[in-house]
């Protein structure tokens, strides 16, 4: 050990719980994030694995990609 000893949680002092951490964050001074619609949409496999084999956050990837394909097909 380090040398450090751990407390039992209390009321003042709860253990740690990521959910109500996440739950005391608040966005503050900023853009409202805009409303994603839930769709179903076939994607060939190969290009699935592809854009998951890059990490977390594919269908941000996916998005982003039809975004800018939008945007450069716009005359």
């Amino acid at each position: 050990m380090n040398g450090e000893s751990k407390a039992a949680p209390t009321a003042e002092h709860p253990e740690f719980d990521p959910a109500r951490v996440v739950r005391g964050i608040v966005r503050r001074g900023l853009e409202s994030v805009p409303n994603k619609e839930l769709i179903s949409l076939r994607i060939d496999q190969d290009v699935i694995e592809w854009f998951k084999a890059q990490g977390p956050g594919y269908q941000t990837r996916i998005n982003a990609v039809l975004r800018a394909f939008r945007d450069a097909s716009v005359a």
